[in-house]
C-alpha cells in the first residue's frame, strides 16, 4: 500500500498544520458586495486626502519654523543648547524624546542653521541627536504594547526587545557616522556640490503654503512663532500616521520563512517602508506586533531596522531642499553618506557578531526590571549632561 506524502505548512509561529486544515489555495475569493466596495474606496480616498493635507501642513510648518528661527536667533545663538557640537547633539536627542518624534527636531536643526544659530557641524550633531532620540518612541510603544492584555513573559520580552534593538542599532550606526560626516562637511569638494531647489519650485511652495503661513504669522507673536511651526509640523506627522494602515493590519506581512532570513531583502523592505511612511517610528513600531505574534523572530528584524534608519532621512532631505539653503542639504547628505557606509560594512562583514551582541545585551537589560529602569534613565541623563557640561 502506498501512502501520499504529507507536507507541513508553517503557521506564523512556525507550528505545523495538517494538509487537511490548511486553506485551499485554489479557492476563489468571493467578490465583495457593493456596499463593502464603496466603503473600501471611500477609505482609500480619505487616506489619500490625509496624505495631501499632511504634506501641505508639512511644507507650511517648515516655512513658519524658518521665519520663527530667524526671530529666535539672537536668543538661541550661543546659548547652552547651541554653544557646542556636544550640546546641539544633546538638544536634538532630548528634544526628540520629549516630542516623541525625530523628524521635528531634525527640521528644527535645519531651520536653526538657516537662521544662523547653528554651524554646519552643530547642525549635523543635532540631526544625529534627533535620530538617537527618535528610537525612544519605539521603546515606549513596545512597552505599552507589552503591558496591555494578558501577554505571557516571553511575548512581553519579544515586544520590548524591538525598542531596545532600535535604540542600540541607531547608536551603533549614527555615532560613528559622525566621524565620516564631519570631515565631509569640511571638504571643499563636498561643499562645492550646489544642490538647491529651483526658484520655480520654491515659488510654488510659497504660493501653496501662503494661506496658512500668513494667517499664523499674523496671529502668533514672533517670540513663539517657532513653537507654532513645530506644533504644526507635529500635526502634519500625526495626519500622515493616520493615513497609513494600522500596525495590526500590517503585522501579517507573509507566512514564509525563507525570505525573512535574507538580510539584504529585509534591509530593502525596511528602507522602503521608512521611505514611504516618512517616519522611522511608524516603520519600526509595526515590528512590535509582528514579532510578538511570531511573524518574525527577533534576529530577523535587525536588517529591517538598519534600512529604516537610513531612509527615514528622506523627509529631512526634502525639508532641506525646499528651504533653498545648500548648507542644510550638505548636512543631510553628509549624514546619509556616513550612515550608509557604516550600515553597509556592518551588514556585509560584521552582521553575525553584531546580531549576537545586540541580542545578548538586550536579554541582559531585560533580565531585571532594575536594569531596564537604569537603561531608560541613561537615555535621559546622557543628553542632559551633554547640554549642561559641554
Amino acid at each position: 500500500m502506498t501512502m501520499e506524502p504529507t507536507h507541513a505548512v508553517l503557521t506564523p509561529a512556525g507550528a505545523a498544520m495538517s494538509p487537511d486544515t490548511r486553506p485551499d489555495a485554489s479557492a476563489q475569493e468571493l467578490p465583495l458586495p457593493p456596499r463593502a466596495r464603496v466603503q473600501r474606496a471611500s477609505s482609500r480616498l480619505v487616506r489619500v486626502l490625509l496624505v495631501v493635507a499632511a504634506l501641505w501642513l508639512f511644507l507650511s510648518a517648515i516655512t513658519v519654523m524658518k521665519d520663527g528661527a530667524a526671530a529666535l536667533a539672537p536668543d538661541l545663538k550661543g546659548s547652552a543648547l547651541t554653544d557646542s557640537m556636544a550640546s546641539s547633539l544633546g538638544f536634538g536627542w532630548l528634544g526628540a524624546m520629549l516630542v516623541m518624534s525625530g523628524s521635528p527636531m531634525a527640521v528644527t536643526a535645519l531651520t536653526l542653521h538657516d537662521g544662523g544659530v547653528l554651524t554646519v557641524s552643530q547642525t549635523l550633531t543635532m540631526l544625529t541627536g534627533s535620530r538617537l532620540g527618535a528610537a525612544f518612541v519605539v521603546l515606549v510603544v513596545a512597552f505599552v504594547y507589552a503591558m496591555r492584555g494578558k501577554l505571557d513573559q516571553k511575548t512581553r520580552h519579544a515586544s520590548l526587545s524591538i525598542g531596545i534593538f532600535s535604540l542600540m542599532l541607531t547608536a551603533v550606526v549614527y555615532v560613528p557616522a559622525l566621524g565620516i560626516g564631519l570631515p565631509l562637511l569640511g571638504s571643499d569638494s563636498f561643499r562645492s556640490v550646489n544642490i538647491v531647489a529651483p526658484a520655480s519650485l520654491l515659488n510654488i511652495v510659497k504660493v501653496a503654503t501662503a494661506p496658512i503661513v500668513s494667517n499664523i504669522e499674523a496671529i502668533v507673536p514672533q517670540g513663539i512663532l517657532f513653537l507654532a511651526g513645530l506644533a504644526l509640523l507635529l500635526v502634519s506627522l500625526r495626519l500622515l500616521d493616520a493615513a497609513l494602515p494600522d500596525a495590526a493590519e500590517t503585522a501579517h506581512l507573509e507566512e514564509h520563512r525563507d525570505w525573512r532570513n535574507r538580510r539584504w531583502l529585509m534591509f530593502g523592505i525596511g528602507s522602503l517602508v521608512a521611505l514611504v511612511t516618512m517616519s522611522v517610528s511608524v516603520a519600526l513600531t509595526v515590528l512590535v506586533p509582528a514579532v510578538s505574534k511570531g511573524y518574525f523572530r527577533r534576529r530577523q528584524v535587525l536588517p529591517y531596522i538598519m534600512g529604516a534608519n537610513i531612509t527615514t532621512l528622506g523627509d529631512t532631505l526634502v525639508a532641506a531642499y525646499v528651504m533653498g539653503n545648500p548648507g542644510g542639504v550638505h548636512v543631510v547628505l553628509a549624514e546619509l553618506a556616513g550612515i550608509t557606509l557604516i550600515t553597509g560594512i556592518l551588514l556585509a562583514f560584521l552582521y553575525t557578531p553584531l546580531t549576537e551582541q545586540v541580542v545578548r545585551t538586550t536579554d541582559w537589560i531585560l533580565g531585571r526590571k532594575q536594569r531596564l529602569a537604569v537603561f531608560v534613565g541613561v537615555l535621559f541623563t546622557v543628553p542632559i549632561t551633554l547640554i549642561a557640561l559641554f
